[in-house]
């Protein structure tokens, strides 16, 4: 009896795993980004993540959406669509950026390829 609940259990688990739409972040083309440069961005995560959440507090920076995309090490890129933009880590258009590149707040990935 015991082990038809733990099968019944299972597939219910294995049911819902499938039925859950992966979180997908969207990326924009460089071109949408109105709030400034697009950034070049050592690492992005989000509050909840340990270093992030450590940069954070130190900065005694308080993010209101800890689901929030947040760019770290970041410096501009300025000459997109010329041939001189590259970036080798993570392209990012973010908000606030009033950090002097140590972090930057609600980003969203862009797309600097043409």
């Amino acid at each position: 009896m015991l082990f038809k609940q733990l099968i019944l259990v299972a597939t219910a688990l294995t049911t819902l795993a499938v039925a859950t739409p992966a979180v997908m972040r969207r990326t924009e083309p460089a071109s949408s980004c109105s709030t400034g440069p697009v950034n070049c961005c050592n690492s992005s995560g989000t509050a909840k993540d340990g270093n992030i959440a450590k940069e954070l507090a130190l900065l005694g920076i308080v993010v209101p959406d800890i689901n929030a995309l947040i760019g770290v090490s970041c410096s501009p890129i300025t000459v997109i669509g010329a041939g001189g933009a590259s970036c080798s880590s993570q392209t990012l258009c973010c908000e606030d950026n009033k950090y002097n590149g140590i972090v930057a707040l609600g980003c969203i990935p862009v797309d600097i390829s043409l």
